[in-house]
């Protein structure tokens, strides 16, 4: 990003970020929260808000420079999560796995799910860290654009590689080296989301449907398909039916398969684009076949065996949710120990058990299967060498691309 060139949304861009936050079932959607305002999170008291009160951007490139740490004095840290991300007891009163890390190493966690979406949270904390000042959390979650953006910003603490012996191990190949953070030097997942095919078999008349070309011209699904207003999912998926990367995507590639969504658009193929509200329409054949992500589709299909999902033989995307120590924590060794903590297969497999999204700690099967064997074999929790080989993710874009794309796209979604 440039640092003299702030992010503007548009008046579009606004509303297509948050056309995504309220599901169809009535409540306010974790997916649906995790990923709106996929542009722009420096624009809500970003960089152009920095610029005008004189603030210059903390330093960029290598990330934060080393503050002083008071983890040997003080066992505690402050860790700030989405709703519903984290193990809880059957009684709701404790974390099981928050329990253990403390009863193992004295360390208390002030767990917090202050987490609503992206682009919110950055502007709870952007003051204080453009000030360069401790933003009162020691670990936080946030999905890949933005944690690309912090990184890039100097806004997230380096991790100490001899701190994270189990995540180092156990991270899954698939994970390792995301473009924004080339062997996670500042970050870990916590959880993979895959954007794939979902169908309900009973509304398609049995018929399989596995790619977007399908979705896309199949007289039979005419105006019974949905897409995602998430731009990366769906032009993505769109991409990679072209033939394209979406890993290195250029102008060109990207108006392709933005006209490609358009022809959808003007034959009324595509009923509408939509957060994870396309749930219910699934669930009640309404939709016939959509893009969907993971995490919906192993809860609808506890309730309804006809929904069915597919890995197109061109690949699907997937984004990532990460854990970052932010730039002056108080408590960095204290964040980093937690984060490796995560990656011990048990607790590993004790979270996954919980969240239904794809974990990204290698070798939790047999852990998994010891709580739940069916979750265990299931490809959208632990995928297979197939289904990982098939997986794609979007190539981080500047600022001018970012805003040129996202325009578009709104077009496109009538946001």
């Amino acid at each position: 990003m440039d640092q003299h060139e702030p992010d503007v949304l548009s008046a579009a861009q606004l509303a297509a970020m948050r056309r995504s936050i309220t599901s169809g079932r009535g409540a306010l959607s974790r997916r649906a929260m995790l990923r709106v305002g996929g542009i722009g999170a420096l624009t809500v008291g970003g960089l152009a808000s920095l610029s005008a009160c004189g603030i210059p951007p903390a330093k960029r490139e290598g990330g934060a420079e080393v503050s002083d740490d008071h983890s040997d004095q003080e066992k505690q840290l402050t860790f700030s999560n989405w709703t519903e991300y984290m193990d809880i007891s059957e009684d709701e009163k404790s974390r099981p796995t928050l329990t253990e890390f403390t009863r193992r190493t004295g360390i208390k966690v002030k767990y917090t799910e202050d987490i609503n979406d992206n682009v919110e949270f950055f502007g709870k904390i952007q003051p204080q860290l453009a000030a360069g000042q401790a933003t009162g959390r020691d670990l936080i979650n946030v999905t890949d654009w933005l944690a690309a953006r912090m990184i890039r910003l100097g806004w997230a603490q380096k991790l100490d590689p001899s701190l994270l012996p189990h995540a180092y191990a156990n991270l899954s190949p698939q994970f390792r080296s995301p473009d924004w953070d080339p062997g996670r030097a500042y970050s870990y997942p916590w959880t993979g989301i895959p954007a794939v095919i979902a169908y309900n078999v009973k509304a398609t008349g049995g018929k399989k449907v596995d790619s977007v070309t399908q979705l896309l011209d199949d007289p039979t699904l005419k105006g019974r398909v949905s897409f995602l207003t998430e731009m990366r999912d769906t032009v993505g998926m769109t991409l990679l039916d072209l033939g394209k990367d979406p890993a290195k995507v250029t102008d060109a590639d990207y108006d392709a398969a933005i006209n490609r969504l358009q022809k959808g658009v003007d034959k009324k193929q595509i009923r509408r684009f939509t957060g994870n509200d396309y749930t219910s329409d699934l669930d009640k054949g309404d939709i016939a076949a959509c893009l969907a992500w993971a995490g919906d589709l192993i809860q609808l299909q506890t309730d309804n065996p006809d929904i069915k999902f597919a890995i197109p033989a061109a690949g699907y995307m997937t984004a990532t949710d990460n854990l970052l120590v932010p730039a002056h924590a108080r408590h960095q060794r204290n964040a980093t120990r937690l984060i490796d903590y995560y990656y011990e297969l048990p607790v590993a497999a004790q979270l996954a058990a919980y969240i239904n999204y794809v974990c990204p700690v290698a070798g939790v099967g047999p852990e998994l299967a010891k709580i739940d064997p069916e979750l265990a074999k299931n490809p959208l929790i632990i995928p297979d060498a197939a289904m990982a080989a098939k997986s794609h993710s979007f190539r981080s874009l500047s600022s001018k691309e970012e805003t040129a794309y996202e325009e578009k796209f709104a077009k496109l979604i009538g946001a």
